[in-house]
């Protein structure tokens, strides 16, 4: 299942993570991947990215440039839970990049020697919490999530945000049973955007994509679970040149300018 960026151009292709590991699991290859050309050292071809969620509204901006700066490439996404894109990766997803929401994460895929590169931090991120826009519950702190009726959302335990978020908890003392579990920190936010939850703790990031639509609310707790996010390219990358480069354009002053202006911090 493709799903694509809204923008004038030919459109970046995205495509879950679960979709990418049911193509490497049954043989096949990533439409469009073919083999990479290099005439008068130009590049060409597609590079194919597998990213955390909340790298999904950076990367696009991103992916667009590159596209931009050399004609002749594409680039692809899979944004999802940053544990599921490294169980993909280690049962042979094809991928070029992968940039995981924290370095443990990207140890699962770098300890099986499936990095060409030692990971690098590119950025950092910490957690809010999202309300519904206006607060209306009042919401101030992590212990107010423990309100009797409040519906509250946290990701998954395996997930970055997931991990980071249990860590914020534990530094407040607060005991907390949500609602549900998400998959992936997007999936949070968006049972808050529905009004299918009353908060959610997210990436401050994420708070600032969702605009209007949520409220966030920051704790001092989160100083305690800041997530180092890290990037490298893959051994088994079909196009290792396009590769380094999208990690050059991630890592570039420009890429920077683009991930602080949406919430994350420098590492």
């Amino acid at each position: 299942m493709n799903r694509s960026a809204h923008r004038p151009r030919r459109p970046l292709r995205t495509a879950g993570a679960g979709v990418a590991v049911l193509l490497a699991l049954s043989g096949c290859s990533a439409s469009g991947s073919g083999t990479p050309g290099t005439a008068g050292g130009a590049l060409s071809g597609t590079v194919t990215v597998f990213a955390a969620a909340s790298l999904e509204e950076s990367f696009t901006t991103l992916g667009e440039r590159f596209e931009k700066e050399h004609p002749g490439t594409e680039v692809t996404f899979s944004f999802g839970g940053s544990d599921t894109l490294a169980a993909g990766i280690g049962n042979g997803a094809p991928a070029d990049v992968f940039a995981a929401a924290s370095t443990r994460t990207m140890g699962l895929v770098a300890d099986e020697g499936l990095t060409a590169d030692s990971p690098s931090t590119f950025v950092r991120n910490r957690l809010e919490i999202a309300t519904l826009p206006g607060n209306p519950h009042g919401i101030g702190s992590l212990k107010d999530l423990t309100a009797p009726g409040l519906k509250v959302v946290l990701c998954d335990r395996a997930v970055p945000c997931g991990s980071a978020a249990r860590t914020a908890l534990a530094a407040a003392d607060v005991e907390l049973t949500p609602v549900s579990y998400a998959q992936d920190v997007k999936s949070a936010l968006t049972k808050v955007e529905l009004k299918e939850a009353d908060a959610a703790v997210v990436y401050r990031t994420d708070v600032r994509a969702a605009g209007d639509k949520v409220e966030g609310v920051e704790f001092p707790e989160a100083a305690e679970a800041v997530n180092d996010y890290p990037i490298a390219r893959l051994e088994s990358a079909r196009n290792p040149a396009a590769a380094k480069a999208f990690i050059a354009l991630v890592k570039s002053p420009e890429g920077r300018k683009v991930l602080t202006g949406a919430g994350f911090l420098a590492p």
